[in-house]
């Protein structure tokens, strides 16, 4: 075990094989900020291995800490994906590490499907949470109730929206452990003003009018070895 020389409070962000990068990325960005200017923080991206795994794109993460040496962070944060996510619902140790670890820490937290991790863990049973669009209904799964909120405070437990949602996570972490002018200071340094090219998201004309073909068949396919949790998932896909 690898203790903390400087006794700061530790931000961990977790990795897993298949996650998507932006959903980590983007909240490791401002949070590192705050840990870089605020004294008492700092942040670490933890693992089973510190060894390189792929994501969803071409790009390799490397953990900088095991699981093992950052067992009580003081706030956690699980990013998401998708079929790869789905796959890590089965992993034990990855699953384990967030239950342990979630224990004792001050704030629990997730980007876009991360929350279904959480949900493995057993830690959204009775609250409200968020996720991904797509994939919010399946929160019932495990006890939450679904919100359509770009993210959601229920106790110690915070999840945010699909991937950029993150950013505006991390945000209001910040604001609650620094201040909003630390907040607003790294919304200026990372110059986060969301001007989209196409405009806003118009909500009443998803691009997906009917997301239950493909829930069915991304479960089936990342669970194909998991019959009892993808059947588990596959009662809450709608139709």
């Amino acid at each position: 075990m690898v203790e903390n020389p400087d006794d700061k409070k530790t931000i961990a962000f977790v990795v897993y094989p298949g996650m998507t990068p932006l959903d980590m990325l983007g909240p490791l960005t401002v949070l590192d900020g705050m840990a870089t200017s605020v004294p008492g923080y700092r942040t670490v991206v933890v693992g089973e291995t510190t060894d390189p795994i792929a994501t969803d794109n071409p790009l390799r993460i490397a953990a900088s800490h095991t699981f093992e040496e950052v067992p009580s962070p003081y706030a956690l944060l699980v990013p998401g994906g998708a079929a790869p996510t789905f796959k890590a619902l089965a992993d034990e140790k990855l699953v384990g590490y967030v239950r342990k670890a979630a224990a004792s820490a001050e704030l629990v937290t997730s980007v876009c499907t991360g929350s279904l991790v959480l949900g493995q863990a057993g830690l959204l049973e009775g609250r409200r949470a968020t996720t991904h669009w797509m994939f919010r209904d399946l929160l019932r799964a495990f006890g939450a109730e679904p919100v359509a909120e770009r993210w959601v405070v229920d106790g110690n437990v915070i999840t945010a929206a699909g991937v950029s949602a993150g950013i505006d996570l991390a945000l209001h972490l910040v604001e609650r452990l620094a201040g909003a002018e630390v907040a607003r200071t790294i919304q200026f340094v990372v110059e986060y003003d969301p001007a989209p090219p196409l405009g806003p998201l118009d909500w009443s004309n998803p691009p997906y009018k009917d997301v239950k073909p493909l829930l069915d068949l991304t479960l089936s396919e990342a669970l194909s070895g998991e019959p009892a949790l993808r059947d588990k998932l596959l009662a809450h896909t709608g139709g």
